[in-house]
């Protein structure tokens, strides 16, 4: 496990619009927001209501959220794919809808570079790409001309993975990584996401939990994504029902680990269990 002082040493995340976002000593909430007909937990529910969302966004925001993640296609496995103009129709409203409305830091959840330059012009900050950057390189170059804070995630889709779980990680990031700074992306800008649930088994997502720290040899820091994930419904044995509570305790164990920014639909469970062991870690450094 990592020192308490390797998990809550401060460092500015660079964003777009001059903005930044301190990342250490307190854990970062990022609440999701899709805004599509079919992502697994929430699809159907903002889709094509703009101001519905913007009040779930805020909502959010009133509960702890520090940055808000908004998607326009599902990523959930076998959804259907959607063009760019439909995409863009459903994100950009919202985005520019709660920029007006709030100073939160607004993430784009898009592989698209399209898509990332057009919201950071809306009001976005933050691009958060499911394929590290190695679907449509050119989104690095938005990032770069922007100056958006660049979220890099790994993903096992359509390719074969290394058998060790963080050899794969490691070099799957790494390579993400020297996409983006060619592109010139500051490393002040990067950070780097596992990916739970993206073509992982269960026992691949758990040894991930418990080895997260292993990814600090990268050096920047580190967003999780857990929140209602099939591999964690699999431990309780539950297929449908509240797992809130179980995604708290996933977020607790990977902030111990090293985790600073913690993807979640829920964030109020989330917010009260990351605010203990902030408390504790802190007490650490003492």
């Amino acid at each position: 496990m990592m020192s308490p002082t390797a998990v809550t040493t401060d460092r500015m995340w660079r964003l777009a619009h001059s903005r930044t976002l301190q990342l250490g000593t307190k854990s970062t909430i990022m609440g999701i927001l899709n805004v599509t007909p079919d992502s697994f937990s929430d699809g159907g529910r903002f889709d094509g209501k703009v101001e519905r969302a913007v009040e779930a966004a805020l909502a959010m925001v009133a509960d702890g959220a520090g940055i808000i993640d908004v998607g326009g296609e599902s990523t959930r496995p076998g959804a259907e794919p959607v063009g760019p103009a439909e995409e863009q129709r459903r994100v950009l409203p919202v985005i520019a809808a709660l920029r007006a409305r709030s100073d939160v830091a607004i993430s784009i959840d898009t592989y698209r570079a399209e898509t990332a330059s057009l919201a950071v012009e809306a009001g976005a900050s933050i691009v958060n790409d499911v394929w590290g950057a190695q679907r449509e390189p050119d989104i690095a170059r938005v990032a770069a001309r922007s100056g958006a804070g660049l979220c890099l995630m790994h993903t096992g889709r359509e390719r074969r993975k290394l058998p060790d779980v963080i050899e794969d990680q490691i070099a799957f990031l790494t390579r993400s990584i020297a996409i983006a700074r060619a592109a010139g992306v500051a490393d002040e800008q990067i950070v780097v996401d596992p990916g739970f649930g993206f073509a992982k088994d269960a026992g691949e997502n758990l040894e991930l939990m418990v080895r997260l720290q292993e990814l600090a040899s990268l050096g920047l820091p580190i967003l999780v994504g857990t929140s209602r994930k099939r591999f964690v419904r699999g431990v309780l044995d539950r297929d449908a029902g509240d797992i809130d509570v179980a995604t708290a305790a996933t977020s607790v164990l990977l902030r111990e680990r090293g985790a600073s920014i913690f993807r979640v639909h829920a964030v109020a469970p989330t917010r009260d269990a990351l605010a203990v062991v902030d408390a504790a870690l802190a007490r650490g450094t003492r």
